[in-house]
């Protein structure tokens, strides 16, 4: 297991219902259903046998089981199979493993970031004489 898996202090299990805005000081382990939002100072993780419709707001967020709704995330989000995400990604740090279904955006960055890249021309990263071959190839499974 990782880090964030053993060291949560808070444990919503399989089979509990909460409804509202749920607040967490440290990291939680969410395994039930879960409706409203979702607010951590460290880290949640969604397990394998959560379903969650939820916004969501960590500075870790690790996805193993069904959430529809937005996840923002002050360092990282993993997407771990046989996760299933509807909704929106915000982080700096993003990990999708093989198998995971998400569907929307994602934005890459933290607010002090855009804020900085809104004032300032972009310049393109220098071109190298030689050609690049690029293959690209993508498969979704539901």
């Amino acid at each position: 297991m990782e880090p964030a898996e053993t060291q949560a202090q808070t444990i919503l299990g399989k089979g509990s219902r909460v409804e509202g805005k749920l607040t967490f000081d440290g990291s939680v382990r969410l395994d039930g259903e879960i409706e409203g939002e979702i607010d951590a100072q460290e880290s949640v993780l969604i397990g394998e046998s959560a379903v969650v419709s939820a916004q969501i707001r960590a500075n870790t967020v690790i996805i193993k089981g069904e959430v529809s709704g937005d996840v923002t995330a002050r360092k990282r989000v993993e997407l771990r199979a046989p996760a299933k995400l509807i909704g929106n990604i915000s982080t700096p740090s993003l990990v999708i493993q093989e198998g995971v279904v998400f569907e929307g955006h994602c934005s890459m960055g933290t607010a002090e970031n855009k804020a900085d890249k809104s004032d300032k021309k972009v310049t393109p990263f220098p071109r190298e004489d030689r050609p690049v071959a690029v293959r690209m190839s993508s498969e979704a499974t539901k």
